[in-house]
């Protein structure tokens, strides 16, 4: 069975290098490429292939994820059910728990990094054309480490506070938003540091980012 595979990178070079590569493969067939979210989602309609090979990073405009999830949005009947609907494999440099996380949520089938050798690309597309999910070693990794570490268990006051430090709002205000004083503020800050296994306050801004603990 020959795969058909839509390419979808900001990078005319990055395209031009895994078509060659891709051409390699006797049962791989390029049927498109697309350099922005916008054209990925309209080739995909058009073009219907197996698998969508989908970078993170895509310029101005939608990024990988949300491309994803228009791809795979468009693919439906019209009644909720799958009509032609394409397998999506991220192939991205990117491997923050963050883009893993929100990738697999948008509903990629797997997430290859561009490191991995010609084989496991030419592997990871065939599983992905079977609705087969594949990772990379480092992303399994970190998809496990995930699973082990549960997330903190925050009060509703804590998620409160952690959602205006997160949108660059001080002490003072905080206190003044949530009609409490400063040095409560402080006492939650410690208790949500010591839940998040941080010490600073960029710290915990990144943790809450990265681990998604507040919309």
């Amino acid at each position: 069975m020959t795969v058909r595979i839509l390419l979808c990178d900001d990078h005319a070079v990055v395209r031009a290098g895994l078509r060659a590569l891709l051409s390699s493969a006797p049962d791989i067939e390029v049927a498109g490429e697309a350099a922005t979210g916008e054209e990925a989602v309209a080739l995909s309609r058009r073009l219907r292939p197996d698998v969508v090979l989908m970078d993170l990073q895509l310029g101005d405009g939608m990024d990988g994820v949300e491309t994803t999830r228009r791809i795979l949005a468009a693919g439906e009947d019209g009644r909720g059910g799958p009509a032609s609907v394409p397998h999506v494999l991220v192939l991205t440099t990117y491997d923050t728990d963050a883009d893993i996380t929100r990738a697999i949520e948008a509903g990629a089938t797997g997430y290859l990094l561009k490191a991995e050798r010609p084989e496991e690309l030419f592997t990871a597309i065939h599983a992905a054309a079977e609705g087969r999910t594949t990772l990379s070693p480092p992303v399994a990794s970190r998809v496990m480490s995930h699973l082990r570490t549960p997330r903190p268990t925050l009060t509703p006051r804590e998620r409160d506070i952690l959602g205006h430090l997160v949108r660059g709002l001080t002490n003072r205000d905080i206190a003044r938003t949530l009609y409490i004083s400063e040095a409560t503020v402080k006492t939650h800050l410690r208790r949500i540091y010591d839940k998040l296994g941080v010490t600073t306050r960029a710290a915990a801004v990144a943790a809450t980012k990265e681990r998604r603990l507040v919309p």
